[in-house]
């Protein structure tokens, strides 16, 4: 397999939601902070693989000047043999949905705990393997359905269907990193490819892709080769993953500019997240003990999803995804200007 070099992306996710992968620990990139959360996970099919070797890497909302918009999944080269993928999350933090970006390694790392499909089910991914230099595909969740492809296998994958496209918040993913998933965090890390980057960027430019226009359901869901959007390679979304409400605010107001409090040293690019934390929260409870790891007693087909399904709620606080409420100042009596009331430190996590 071709080596494909590291690419250093700068870190303008005012632009684009991308980042460099972070060398060590659960990061976020600084530079957009979001008071709405992004769409429910559109349900769609999975392009038929275009070569053996290549990995896939599942569709996701990214933000941009206009809001979101979906980057269709899409089958990559790996940059070197056994590598894998961690996908790119968004992660509910103080009021605030913040951007993790997705990195190449020798093992998964900590995504959310999303239910991406087609291998990644919130923890690992089971769609595939290395085994030597060869990657071998698990075709009970892989479209490799063609004669040229003879690394494969079967192995029944049980999941949930919940489509929420966050961690933390209300109506967001409650998983907490497992011990496996923090020591990956820790090992050498490389950054999306030129390809990826392309691929995202491309996808930006078409106004299709953007909630505000598809409404949770992207006319470009998934495509056979990065920045192909033609008929040939892109597959349209079957059905929203739930019902989509339009923001009450601008993308302008959505977005909360940086602070002392809630930015890091520019010359990282970095700070730590803090997952929720849930421990004396009933439900929460159980989802804590087994590490954020996906339960359910249906066996995996991303083509069998139910169109429409909206993601489970958690009992967390329902202000969560709602921009805080300004305080109206009395005439006259107010001296400082009003402040934004924000959610006490640690509340509805």
């Amino acid at each position: 397999m071709r080596s494909i070099r590291t690419l250093l992306v700068p870190v303008f996710l005012a632009v684009a939601a991308w980042g460099v992968p972070a060398p060590a620990g659960a990061q976020v990139a600084v530079g957009v902070n979001i008071t709405i959360p992004p769409p429910p996970l559109p349900v769609y099919e999975q392009p038929a693989i275009p070569a053996i070797g290549y990995i896939w890497t599942p569709g996701y909302w990214a933000w941009g000047p206009d809001g979101y918009y979906w980057v269709p999944g899409v089958w990559v080269e790996p940059p070197e043999v056994g590598f894998l993928w961690t996908p790119a999350w968004w992660g509910w933090d103080n009021g605030l949905y913040l951007f993790h970006a997705g990195y190449w390694g020798p093992h998964v790392g900590f995504y959310g705990g999303i239910n991406y499909g087609f291998g990644y089910t919130g923890v690992g991914f089971v769609g595939g393997e290395w085994r030597g230099g060869a990657f071998f595909y698990n075709r009970s969740v892989m479209n490799v359905s063609v004669t040229n492809v003879t690394n494969v296998y079967t192995r029944t994958v049980v999941v949930n269907n919940n489509r929420a496209s966050f961690n933390g918040g209300e109506g967001g993913v409650s998983a907490r990193p497992t011990p496996q998933e923090e020591a990956a965090e820790h090992e050498h890390h490389m950054a999306p490819l030129e390809a990826q980057t392309q691929h995202r960027e491309l996808a930006s430019q078409n106004r299709e892709n953007f909630a505000s226009e598809n409404h949770g359901r992207p006319a470009i869901a998934a495509t056979r080769n990065a920045g192909d959007f033609s008929s040939r390679s892109a597959i349209p979304a079957r059905a929203a993953g739930g019902e989509y409400h339009a923001p009450a605010m601008s993308p302008k107001e959505a977005r909360v500019a940086s602070t002392p409090e809630n930015e890091a040293n520019p010359n990282e690019g970095y700070r730590p997240f803090t997952p929720p934390n849930n421990a004396n929260k009933g439900e929460n409870n159980s989802a804590n003990e087994d590490k954020g790891r996906p339960s359910g007693n249906n066996t995996f087909n991303e083509s069998k999803d139910k169109p429409g399904a909206a993601p489970q709620s958690r009992p967390n606080n329902s202000n969560a995804s709602r921009p805080a409420p300004r305080k109206v100042s009395p005439p006259k009596k107010q001296q400082k200007p009003p402040k934004e009331e924000r959610e006490p430190k640690g509340k509805g996590r």
